[in-house]
């Protein structure tokens, strides 16, 4: 063993013995340096090692400890099955509700010309005001027209006495022709006297004639000249309102064809025509009879029945809709021309369909799909959407009614995944 003290025990003694004197300062024996500097890079080696050591433990048992954290999370992963949310596929009803923009019109609508000339004596309406088929509106005052009606009156009077007298001098010539006719015979009378009396009854005949058409003529012309008397009274074509008054008493009124006074334009309002544009999705199930109910939004909690009467059998090439005609009763009135309105079709299907909610799709690069849930597992299966309807959407292939499909899939659901559903 080596008899050199060490530093601490040469420390005590000296402790010990007391303060150094001078002598003993100059006779103690000194450390060894080599000895001292083994000494300490032994314990600098050590510490060093120890801290190497814990440091290797460390992070080996952090590394063990993540590595087990790691294959845990796998392992609930791997196991792990997701409840998912879904909802049931249901076949749409057979008949097809469709809400559309609209505008009422009247049934029948007339503008009412002047087909006298003469000038307004009275006025019977206004506007607003309901009439019946054959009211009086106006009486137009027309004193020309009463004069050539007089006029004519006289001519065909003095007609009838012509043809009075043609008939007389008929008569006259047939009697003295039956009166000549044997003694021409029998020689009495001659030839030429006969001659006379066949073409003087032949002229007396065409004479009839001719007064007879003329008076034919005069009457024709007089019943034409009443007519237009008769224009003078305006009355209602059917009943209806009055929509527009263009005319007051004393107005001057022009009856020509194709100029005439407007003077009135009424409506039947008992009854109004609806006009609206289908799409062409719809479009094909359209026909007549088909119900319709008709709202107008200044009329709420109201609502008018009423049929598809008519449609136009052609769609506009611009728009793609097909004009629709809906017939309303209208008996208190309530419903007016040219007003916004809302129509509900109840259109027949012509091809089934059913109905997926809308957050149940899926829109990526292999375009529309659905997840369906069937034995716990995820299918992913395409779909061909034929209308959308915001909230929900309908398809014609891909499910079928009954199916579940999942709501909101996530974006790492693929074939085959394991799900369950979520309890509701």
């Amino acid at each position: 063993m080596n008899d050199v003290p060490t530093r601490d025990e040469s420390e005590a003694l000296d402790h010990r013995a007391g303060p150094p004197t001078d002598h003993q300062t100059e006779k103690a024996p000194k450390p060894r340096p080599k000895a001292r500097r083994r000494l300490g890079g032994r314990l600098v080696a050590l510490g060093a090692f120890s801290l190497l050591a814990g440091a290797v433990t460390l992070g080996a048992s952090r590394h063990y400890a993540q590595h087990q954290h790691v294959m845990a999370t796998a392992e609930r992963e791997r196991d792990f099955v997701p409840s998912m949310r879904v909802a049931t596929v249901e076949a749409n009803p057979g008949i097809m509700s469709v809400v559309l923009p609209g505008t009422t019109a009247a049934f029948t609508d007339a503008n009412i010309y002047a087909r006298a000339t003469g000038y307004i004596a009275k006025r019977n309406v206004d506007i607003g005001d309901s009439v019946k088929q054959g009211e009086l509106l106006v009486e137009l005052a027309v004193p020309e027209l009463d004069d050539q009606i007089s006029q004519n009156e006289a001519t065909l009077t003095q007609l009838k006495s012509a043809l009075e007298q043609a008939q007389a001098n008929l008569r006259l010539g047939q009697v003295t022709w039956d009166r000549d006719r044997p003694l021409v015979k029998e020689g009495w009378v001659t030839q030429q006297q006969g001659t006379v009396d066949v073409q003087t009854l032949k002229a007396d005949e065409s004479a009839v004639n001719v007064a007879q058409s003329n008076v034919a003529a005069q009457e024709n012309l007089l019943k034409v000249l009443r007519q237009d008397r008769d224009y003078a009274l305006v009355v209602a074509p059917f009943d209806g309102v009055i929509t527009q008054r263009n005319v007051d008493v004393g107005s001057l009124v022009q009856g020509n064809v194709n100029s005439g006074t407007f003077m009135f334009q009424m409506m039947q309002k008992n009854v109004i025509r609806v006009w609206v544009y289908v799409p062409q999705d719809a479009a094909f199930g359209v026909a007549p009879d088909v119900d319709a109910v008709v709202r107008v939004p200044e009329l709420p909690g109201r609502e008018f029945p009423g049929k598809v009467t008519r449609i136009a059998d052609a769609q506009q090439s611009g728009t793609r809709t097909l004009l629709t005609e809906i017939d309303l009763p209208n008996p208190d009135g309530a419903l007016r021309s040219g007003i916004y309105c809302m129509i509900e079709l109840k259109i027949p299907r012509k091809t089934p369909s059913l109905v997926v909610p809308a957050e149940a799709i899926i829109f990526n690069r292999d375009g529309l799909q659905v997840a369906v849930v069937n034995n716990g597992k995820a299918e992913i299966r395409k779909v061909r959407v034929t209308r959308d309807s915001g909230t929900k959407v309908e398809v014609d292939a891909g499910v079928k009614p009954g199916d579940r499909v999942i709501l909101n899939p996530p974006v790492n659901l693929v074939e085959g995944s394991k799900v369950q559903v979520a309890a509701q």
